[in-house]
């Protein structure tokens, strides 16, 4: 069997995302493999930008551009280091989830992405669809759905 070389796992610092950093990076260690994680994020823009920058003022740069996805994927490659991995690269992708995962696992070859199943079973999922169940059918490439919720 020939292991993993690239496995690439999405965030959005929630604590399922994290599950599933957890997971990729257990599996990562354990091949051998560079561990690529990935956030997708859409910058603030008009009012709600405006708002924020009020609110925080000098500390307006947290809300800007792709800070808060940076922040996230700080995290995350801490939580992946804790695991044991090694190899360890963060990428921020203004776009939405799937094509951001999609297009990210191209860019960096990946040949594993791991999703958390969050949204998979909710009647919204079903309905609209989910990042897990849209990721498996549009990866072209194996796809690990991690239990994180």
């Amino acid at each position: 069997m020939v292991a993993y070389q690239t496995v690439l796992v999405g965030t959005d610092g929630s604590e399922s995302s994290f599950a599933a950093v957890a997971s990729a990076a257990r599996l990562a260690a354990a091949c051998g493999a560079e561990l690529v994680i990935a956030c997708a994020y859409s910058p603030m823009r008009g009012p709600e930008l405006a708002a924020a920058q009020d609110q925080l003022g000098a500390e307006a740069y947290q809300v800007v551009g792709s800070a808060p996805a940076e922040d996230t994927l700080r995290a995350a490659a801490d939580k992946a280091h804790a695991e044991g991995v090694v190899d360890v690269r963060t990428v921020a992708v203004q776009d939405e989830p799937v094509p951001a995962l999609v297009r990210t696992a191209k860019e960096c070859s990946a040949d594993l992405i791991v999703v958390g199943n969050r949204g998979l079973r909710s009647l919204a999922g079903r309905i609209l669809g989910s990042v897990p169940a849209d990721i498996a059918r549009k990866a072209g490439l194996d796809v690990l759905i991690v239990h994180t919720t």
